[in-house]
């Protein structure tokens, strides 16, 4: 494994070229040719993004996201400003990766102490590894997601008068504001791409926005402290309630509760196997994966298994029959077989692992 360190150029021309809220990076030279099927994982407290080549589920690169060096003065080290980046998303031509940097560790729960905190926005391409934008935010955000059609960047802004931000995905100018509810987690979509879903974990409650138009659809009641609600391909979000060990799930097409899965410990992230029709989630106090299988508006627990500490986020892989789970406290991302419930391999990566995302 090798870890690269990613060039731009001059320290003058960085300065001349940005804007007062944010900065556009141009490199020099490529550093990586990432044109296999791979795994982005981010490491919030190594400040980075390990590379796992699907093919033989390996490490192949890691990102360095703090810093850059550039080669035209010596090789000297610059500061990105970016620390404690969270969750990361690539675009639908699967070119680009956007990063939440919300600037602290949210690792041990989302309540609390995210007053007065600024958070950034990082655009990396997906090939090479450069980072090619940041951008300020005035508040700490949670994620940054691109549009179902790649043609924008929706980021939260978790505060009491909670924000939706959405920038252009070229220009990143700063194109609508959206008032959500209190201390807004997550931005997801829909399956079909036609809705936003907000997470407010300081109202309990998911806002509803119209992708095309902007506009807030509704408001649904759900658990205590919801941080997200993940986009199944069955029509239904998953929203996952940490402080109220439950999972809500929501139907798209008529924004309704149809169930409340009762869990009896914290989850850290659902993610919905639409191969095997099973709900997972991952238990990061214990260090478990659990699944619950479907039938209609019913979900019943089919069992657990061991993955690591920490156990956070899922990734499945294009035919459903791997999963790649993210564990924040060990250190690794475990490698999954999704019919036989069972880990089969653990990849070390940095510390503090916790959003992944998956080319195909």
């Amino acid at each position: 494994m090798k870890t690269i360190f990613i060039t731009i150029l001059s320290a003058a021309i960085l300065i001349a070229s940005c804007k007062k809220n944010e900065h556009e990076m141009t490199p020099s030279t490529p550093v990586l040719s990432i044109n296999y099927p791979a795994a982005y994982v981010v490491n919030g407290e190594s400040n980075t993004i390990s590379i796992i080549r699907l093919s033989d589920n390996t490490v192949s690169e890691t990102i360095k996201l703090g810093e850059m060096s550039d080669p035209n003065h010596g090789g000297m080290n610059m500061t990105t400003g970016i620390s404690w980046p969270h969750h990361i998303y690539i675009n639908s031509s699967k070119t680009q990766l956007a990063i939440g940097v919300p600037g602290m560790d949210l690792s041990g729960g989302h309540t609390g102490g995210m007053m007065a905190m600024t958070g950034k926005i990082a655009i990396v391409d997906a090939v090479t590894g450069v980072i090619t934008k940041i951008i300020d935010l005035p508040v700490s955000n949670h994620n940054a997601i691109f549009s179902p059609n790649g043609s924008e960047i929706w980021t939260s802004q978790m505060q009491e008068m909670g924000e939706v931000l959405v920038y252009d995905a070229v220009t990143y100018t700063l194109k609508s504001t959206i008032h959500v509810k209190m201390d807004p987690a997550e931005v997801t979509f829909s399956f079909d791409g036609s809705m936003a879903f907000i997470a407010n974990g300081g109202s309990d409650t998911v806002t509803v926005i119209s992708v095309s138009d902007k506009m807030v659809k509704g408001q649904i009641k759900v658990g205590d402290d919801p941080v997200g609600a993940w986009t199944g391909a069955d029509g239904n979000m998953y929203v996952d309630n940490e402080v109220g060990q439950s999972i809500t799930v929501i139907k798209v097409s008529d924004m309704s509760v149809i169930a409340t899965i009762a869990l009896g410990f914290m989850p850290g992230i659902a993610a919905y196997n639409n191969v095997m029709s099973e709900l997972w989630v991952t238990d990061p106090d214990n260090g478990k994966t659990h699944w619950y299988t479907k039938s209609g508006t019913t979900y019943t627990h089919g069992g657990e298994f061991v993955t690591g500490a920490g156990a956070h986020a899922i990734a499945f892989s294009a035919d459903g029959m791997t999963a790649y789970i993210t564990n924040q406290s060990a250190n690794s991302v475990s490698v999954a077989d999704v019919m036989n419930h069972a880990e089969t391999k653990e990849i070390s990566v940095g510390t503090k692992p916790n959003g992944i995302t998956l080319k195909y």
